[in-house]
């Protein structure tokens, strides 16, 4: 990664412009070229350095709902059961936790009774019981990591 990328990635993190042309707003500030800022992104999630670049949505504002889940892995099925809920659209991101809840993951669908639904298929499917963590209450945090 090269200063440019540092600074694209730092700029990034607090949104793209909202104009007709966001693109050419952040490569005017950044003294760059659109095309050249599309294509380094797009080269940062290629090598893995960024694992997601798009918009962050209000989910329960559209009608949808999220949650926070856990499971407890036994270790010579963590690949498998991980690989599991990779593949099922509801799950954002599973990540491990040194913890005997060792796999946690955010499920989001389209409607609260889809909770409900992923988290039995989960239990069916790995039969492991699922530790469902819903929200209570929101707060932003405003979080940015300088890079």
């Amino acid at each position: 990664m090269d200063e440019f990328d540092r600074r694209l990635i730092n700029r990034l993190q607090h949104g793209m412009p909202l104009v007709r042309h966001p693109w050419q707003a952040l490569a005017d500030e950044l003294d760059a070229e659109p095309s050249a800022l599309r294509e380094r992104v797009q080269a940062l999630l290629d090598d893995g350095t960024l694992t997601r670049f798009g918009p962050m949505f209000d989910i329960e504002r559209l009608g949808g709902a999220f949650t926070l889940a856990a499971l407890s892995v036994p270790e010579a099925r963590f690949d498998a059961v991980a690989n599991q809920l990779a593949a099922m659209p509801e799950v954002a991101h599973n990540y491990r936790r040194a913890h005997a809840w060792n796999m946690w993951f955010v499920l989001g669908c389209a409607t609260p009774q889809g909770i409900a639904e992923t988290i039995a298929r989960i239990e069916a499917e790995t039969g492991l019981p699922v530790l469902n963590l819903p929200k209570e209450a929101t707060y932003h945090v405003g979080l940015h990591f300088s890079v």
